[in-house]
C-alpha cells in the first residue's frame, strides 16, 4: 500500500518544508505588491482605486502566506491540521479525477483559454491563479497518500515541469495576444521593433557558461537534498507493481490502456514523426513566421496545443500521478491498495451490435472452411466497425469541407491533398479522447477487432 506513513507522521515531516514553501510564497506576494506600485508611479500609469488596488490585493495574499507560515512553524499537530484542504473536497476530487473527465476539461479549458486569451494573459490573473496552485498544492502536502505520490524523487521533478509548462504556456500566449494587438493597429510585431545585433561571442557564449555554471550547482544540489530513486536490483520473478516506463513515455503507456499494442507502440509515434516532417509542407499560410502570434495562426496554434497539451502531456501526468498498483487508476488523496483491481467488463463494437442490438450471436465460418470464407465471416462480423472508421475517416473530411465554412476556407487555401493529409491526421489525433469516451462509458475496447489476424482498432 501506499498509505503507510500516519497522518501525524506527515504532518511532523512536512512542517519544515510548509514553513518555507509558504514563506517563499509570501515573499512573492510581497514583491509583486511592488512591482504594481512602482507600475502606479510610473509615467502613464493608473490612477485612483484601479492602481492600489492590485498592490494591497497581493500585500495581503503576502499577509496571509506569512500567517500559514507561522502556524507551520508552530509545529503543533492540532495546528499543523488547518493547513488541509477539508476530507469531503478531497473525496469530491478523488471521484471527479478521472482519465475521460481530465481529458474531456483539459479540452474545455483549452477552448477556453483560446477563447478567453485576451482575459487570462493578464498579470494579474496569471498571478491569482499561481497562488491558487501554491495555496492548493501547500494545503495538499499535509495529505499523506498525496505526499507518497508527489514527494517520490523521480516525480519531483515532473511537478516543476508542470509549474514551467504553464508558465511558458502563458508567456507564450502573452507575447501573442500582444503582437496581434499591434498588428491590428497596423504597428510591426514586438519581434520586428528590436532590431539590435547580438554576437556569438562574447554574448551567446557568456550567457550559456553562466547557465551551464547554474545548472551544474542545482544538479549537485538536488542529488544531496533528494535520494536517488533506485530500488533493488531487477529480477525476472518479481516485478515493481505498478512497472512504469520513464516519465517522458508514460504517455505512450497510457495509450496501451485504449489500443492495441502495435497501434499505440508502432503506429502512434510513427504517426507523430510523420506529422512533424509534414507540417511545414501542409502548412500554406505565410504569415507568423519569426513572431509570437494567435490571430494569424488560429489553425496551427488549436493543433499544436491539442497535440502536444491533450493528448501528450495529459496521459503523460495521468500515468505519472494517478497509476497505481495494477495498474488501476487513483485518486490524487486516495490510497494505493494492491488489492483494487477495476472490473471492466470490455466489448467489442461488433458484439454490441451483433448481439445486443439485433439479438443474433457473432458471424463465424463453419467449421472447416476455406481460408476465404473465414475472412468473409471475420469481414462480416467486424462491418459495423469498418463502416464506421470508413465513415470517420472517408466521408467525415468531406463532409466537413462542404458544410463547415471555415474548414472549406481551410480547403481551398491548402488544396485537395494537403487537405486530406490535414484531417486525416486531425482525426487520428481526436481518436485518443474518443476511444477514452468509449471505453470508459460505454466499456467499449476496440471498434474493430480482428484478433485472427492481430488488427485491433
Amino acid at each position: 500500500m501506499q498509505g503507510h506513513v500516519s497522518e501525524l507522521e506527515n504532518l511532523a515531516g512536512v512542517s519544515g518544508f510548509l514553513v518555507g514553501w509558504y514563506l517563499i510564497a509570501a515573499l512573492a506576494n510581497g514583491g509583486a505588491a511592488v512591482y504594481w506600485w512602482r507600475q502606479r508611479r510610473a509615467p502613464g500609469g493608473a490612477a485612483g482605486v484601479q492602481a492600489w488596488l492590485p498592490s494591497l490585493l497581493w500585500l495581503a495574499a503576502a499577509a496571509g502566506f506569512l500567517g500559514l507560515s507561522a502556524v507551520a512553524l508552530s509545529g503543533q499537530p492540532s495546528a499543523l491540521s488547518l493547513l488541509s484542504l477539508p476530507q469531503p473536497l478531497r473525496d469530491a476530487a478523488d471521484r471527479v479525477l478521472g482519465p475521460t473527465l481530465v481529458m474531456v476539461g483539459a479540452v474545455v479549458l483549452l477552448v477556453g483559454f483560446y477563447f478567453g486569451r485576451q482575459f487570462f494573459v493578464r498579470s494579474g490573473v496569471a498571478w491569482s491563479v499561481l497562488n491558487l496552485a501554491l495555496l492548493g498544492l501547500g494545503l495538499s502536502l499535509t495529505d499523506p497518500d498525496f505526499v507518497a505520490i508527489v514527494a517520490r524523487p523521480d516525480n519531483v521533478p515532473i511537478v516543476g515541469l508542470v509549474f514551467l509548462l504553464g508558465f511558458f504556456t502563458w508567456l507564450a500566449a502573452r507575447q501573442a495576444v500582444r503582437n496581434d494587438r499591434r498588428l491590428a493597429r497596423h504597428e510591426p510585431p514586438l519581434e520586428a521593433v528590436d532590431q539590435q545585433r547580438v554576437l556569438v561571442w562574447p554574448d551567446l557564449v557568456y550567457i550559456e557558461l553562466i547557465c551551464m555554471v547554474a545548472l551544474m550547482t542545482l544538479l549537485l544540489v538536488w542529488s544531496i537534498l533528494l535520494k536517488a530513486p533506485l530500488e533493488q536490483p531487477a529480477s525476472t520473478v518479481q516485478t515493481p507493481n505498478p512497472s512504469k516506463a520513464p516519465w517522458y513515455f508514460l504517455g505512450l503507456q497510457e495509450l496501451l490502456m485504449y489500443f492495441d499494442p502495435w497501434m499505440a507502440g508502432v503506429v502512434v509515434p510513427a504517426l507523430i514523426i510523420f506529422g512533424l516532417m509534414v507540417l511545414p509542407y501542409l502548412d500554406v499560410n505565410a504569415q507568423g513566421n519569426g513572431y509570437y502570434t494567435i490571430g494569424e495562426r488560429k489553425f496551427a496554434y488549436l493543433a499544436f496545443q491539442f497535440g502536444f497539451l491533450v493528448l501528450w502531456i495529459v496521459p503523460m501526468l495521468l500515468g505519472t500521478f494517478c497509476r497505481g498498483p495494477n495498474w488501476s487508476f487513483f485518486g490524487l488523496y486516495e490510497t494505493w491498495d494492491v488489492h483494487k483491481v477495476e472490473a471492466l467488463n470490455n466489448v467489442q463494437l461488433s458484439e454490441r451490435f451483433w448481439i445486443d442490438w439485433l439479438g443474433r450471436p457473432l458471424p463465424a465460418a463453419p467449421a472447416g472452411a476455406a481460408g476465404w470464407q473465414q475472412l468473409c465471416a471475420v469481414m462480416l462480423r467486424e462491418s459495423p466497425g469498418l463502416v464506421l472508421l470508413g465513415v470517420y475517416l472517408l466521408v467525415l473530411p468531406g463532409a466537413l469541407a462542404r458544410y463547415s465554412r471555415p474548414i472549406w476556407a481551410l480547403r481551398n487555401r491548402q488544396g485537395r491533398c494537403r487537405y486530406w493529409i490535414t484531417l486525416w491526421l486531425l482525426l487520428l489525433m481526436a481518436l485518443l479522447p474518443l476511444k477514452m469516451l468509449c471505453r470508459w462509458l460505454f466499456n467499449m475496447n476496440y471498434f474493430v477487432a480482428i484478433p485472427e489476424y492481430f488488427f485491433n482498432i
